[in-house]
């Protein structure tokens, strides 16, 4: 009897492992003829969002230009938290250091501001001895040029919102979707006043947050794509039928064309569609080709915003706050992978990031805009790094005067007053964009930094 005992406790140990080898600590038995009871099952590659944009063909280009628009990102919102104080110009390290987690870093803020000398400017503080920071005169100069260039042309953004309102179903859109890609339509940050308000014969505040179209304006209803269509049309002698519904596709290197892929092109690219213009009618999904009718025109809508913006790319996640007011019933991040010759998302930094491929050639844009201008500028700057040109070796050689200063003055035991002027005089010096007083005053009130 103990025997048998023993037999079927042993047994039912190894069904017991058989079965869920996870819940002993045991090894697991291979496969084999003794338990071909087990089943097994193949399980198929999963096909999802997430899978398709692993195994997206990847455009080295437009990451770096993500990657260093990112970095461009974080030192403008340096510049606004430095800007924001009331107690001068600079800031301590040791201060900014508590801004790291607010601005989005993962390195120390101190690294992060000696690898951009020609954005920050690095200094020790004549009274207190300890190291401050400041923005550059150049950088600070650029954004005044662009807050000057983004007032001037507050006319084109009305015309850009109008173009959105015009596509949008019941001619309305909600001013927090606006708000989120203000920059990206070259908005001023008071646009709700200074544009909305302004322009009342084309702008009509429903609500706080719900902005209404007054009038239709004829002349804004073709597309930008409309154009190259026309292009296409007259240099390359294509038939109206090939053009009329087409979109411009550009692969990225390394594009893998798979059997039938250039036929389901073909055809998708003569497949007629409601432009994003011409009203808001119902399609028929049941219908012959209504599914990718209905894809195609949400393809011509974002199309149309990505075209209406400064940079020609927004990020995914504001762009989905769209869908809504446009009646784009679609998951926007699939219908983007579906496409990879006219977007292309970038998942480098913290977000996804779409750009329009077309505007694009060797990270630059084909045609760029007077703001795109000024930001390029910025950008070229935050990419100088570290390279010493012969202003950083001016600034160096001034800074060093002024140490040599400071040695002398507690060489021959003077005073306080006679020595911190001439010093702040000589910081004054190196940024001819600053003012000749801001020092001079921040100084007196340095005791929060």
């Amino acid at each position: 009897m103990n025997l048998s005992k023993v037999s079927k406790h042993h047994c039912l140990l190894q069904f017991r492992i058989h079965i869920n080898p996870q819940e002993t600590n045991l090894p697991k038995i291979p496969f084999g003829p003794f338990n071909l009871f087990i089943q097994r099952r193949w399980k198929k590659p999963a096909n999802t969002a997430q899978t398709r944009l692993e195994s997206r063909t990847i455009d080295s280009k437009l990451n770096r230009l993500t990657t260093s628009l990112k970095k461009l990102k974080t030192i403008l919102k340096i510049y606004e938290l430095m800007s924001n104080r009331k107690r001068g110009p600079f800031v301590s390290l040791q201060l900014m250091s508590r801004w790291t987690n607010i601005v989005g870093l993962n390195v120390g803020m101190g690294e992060f501001v000696h690898k951009h000398p020609h954005v920050f400017d690095v200094f020790t503080h004549p009274v207190r001895r300890n190291l401050c920071c400041r923005i550059s005169g150049k950088f600070k100069g650029l954004v005044s040029e662009e807050e000057g260039l983004v007032k001037d042309c507050e006319l084109e953004g009305a015309k850009r919102v109008k173009r959105l309102l015009m596509m949008s179903k019941n001619g309305r859109l909600h001013v927090h979707a606006l708000r989120l890609i203000r920059r990206e339509l070259g908005l001023p940050e008071d646009f709700r006043e200074s544009v909305l308000g302004k322009y009342k014969e084309d702008f009509r505040l429903v609500d706080l947050e719900i902005v209404e179209l007054v009038d239709k304006d004829e002349n804004f209803g073709v597309a930008e794509v409309e154009k190259w269509r026309e292009k296409e049309y007259r240099e390359k002698w294509l038939s109206e039928f090939e053009t009329k519904f087409a979109f411009p596709i550009n692969f990225p290197t390394g594009f893998k064309i798979e059997r039938g892929f250039r036929e389901k092109l073909k055809n998708w690219q003569m497949l007629p569609y409601l432009k994003p213009y011409e009203g808001n009618e119902v399609v028929q999904v049941g219908a012959c080709g209504g599914k990718n009718r209905y894809e195609k025109r949400a393809v011509a809508m974002i199309h149309e915003l990505l075209s209406l913006t400064v940079e020609k790319m927004v990020e995914v996640e504001r762009l989905a706050h769209f869908k809504k007011d446009f009646g784009m019933e679609v998951n926007v991040r699939e219908l983007l992978l579906k496409n990879p010759g006219i977007f292309y998302i970038s998942t480098k930094g913290s977000t996804h990031t779409v750009i329009l491929r077309e505007a694009y050639s060797k990270g630059c844009l084909i045609e760029p805009n007077p703001i795109y201008v000024v930001r390029r500028k910025m950008l070229d700057l935050v990419l100088l790094g570290c390279r010493n040109t012969r202003e950083l070796q001016a600034e160096e050689e001034i800074k060093n005067g002024s140490d040599s200063l400071i040695r002398k003055a507690f060489a021959g035991n003077t005073t306080v007053g006679e020595w911190v002027v001439p010093i702040l005089e000589s910081f004054d010096n190196v940024n001819d964009h600053d003012d000749p007083g801001e020092i001079i005053d921040a100084s007196e009130e340095f005791d929060g930094c």
